[in-house]
């Protein structure tokens, strides 16, 4: 059955109220084709989580995010949405991110409360468009978590750019969250390649200028299910926040990104 990342995790939420082992929309690593890495490597790559909604074995982690500013995090849309936090954003007291974490059983890092949240209201869930928000922090952050966002045109967003997707996501595509950072290594697809893949259907519409896919043309590197927030970065740049696609690591259906830079762009004339 073909589901984009924003309607698994709507489903996993809705029966998520207990606590679970291993919670289903948490994010354990770049599911298809990925690998371990020392969160140090990427500072910026940092959890959304709630104990109370998805349990704590694995902090509560549901979704990825990365900073941008010191107090400020970058987000996908879906991932505060009613269906998947079970209530507004604003009424999820124990709403935190988890930052300079790998493990997310292990004790290190910080838990960070979320201080206000913005999520744009041109985020379309039918067609994907506009899949960002925008977490700000009670605390800030120490300025080496910062990554620079790829401005429009830059040349990190060519095709064929080798790229890498970092989270805490399904592993597998069947529900294997590791509880370790773990990152994947893709490239930068054509817009051709991604309008076809995506005409327009129940999983979404690609929109070139700004989405962004990527992943491979054999298939088997992907973002995955809890992943969704998460950064794409390209020659040390963010370029995108992982939205959706249909299932994981398929040929023919590659991972689909909010374009970095159309959202940097949309916060700073409509926010």
């Amino acid at each position: 059955m073909r589901r984009t990342f924003a309607r698994v995790l709507a489903l996993v939420a809705a029966v998520a109220v207990i606590p679970l082992a291993s919670p289903v929309p948490a994010a354990a690593g770049v599911v298809i084709g990925g690998h371990p890495v020392d969160i140090a490597e990427a500072p910026w790559t940092v959890a959304l989580a709630s104990r109370d909604r998805f349990g704590g074995t694995r902090a509560g982690q549901f979704c990825g995010g990365v900073v941008i500013g010191r107090d400020t995090v970058l987000t996908a849309a879906h991932c505060l949405g009613g269906e998947v936090l079970g209530a507004p954003p604003g009424q999820v007291r124990d709403l935190r991110i988890v930052a300079g974490r790998g493990d997310l059983r292990a004790q290190g890092g910080k838990e960070i409360a979320v201080r206000d949240i913005w999520i744009n209201p041109r985020h379309d869930s039918y067609t994907n468009a506009g899949d960002f928000a925008v977490l700000t922090l009670a605390e800030p952050l120490a300025a080496g978590s910062v990554i620079r966002v790829a401005g429009a045109g830059d040349a990190s967003y060519e095709p064929g750019t080798e790229a890498v997707v970092y989270g805490w996501g399904d592993t597998t595509g069947g529900g294997d969250y590791a509880s370790s950072l773990r990152a994947s290594q893709v490239r930068v697809l054509s817009d051709a390649v991604c309008e076809k893949a995506y005409p327009g259907s129940a999983d979404g519409t690609y929109l070139a200028g700004s989405m962004l896919c990527a992943g491979e043309t054999r298939g088997g590197r992907d973002a995955c299910q809890g992943d969704s927030g998460g950064p794409l970065v390209a020659q040390g740049r963010l370029v995108g926040l992982v939205s959706w696609g249909s299932g994981c690591g398929r040929v023919g259906s590659p991972g689909v990104y909010t374009r970095a830079s159309e959202a940097v762009t949309a916060l700073g004339t409509g926010r």
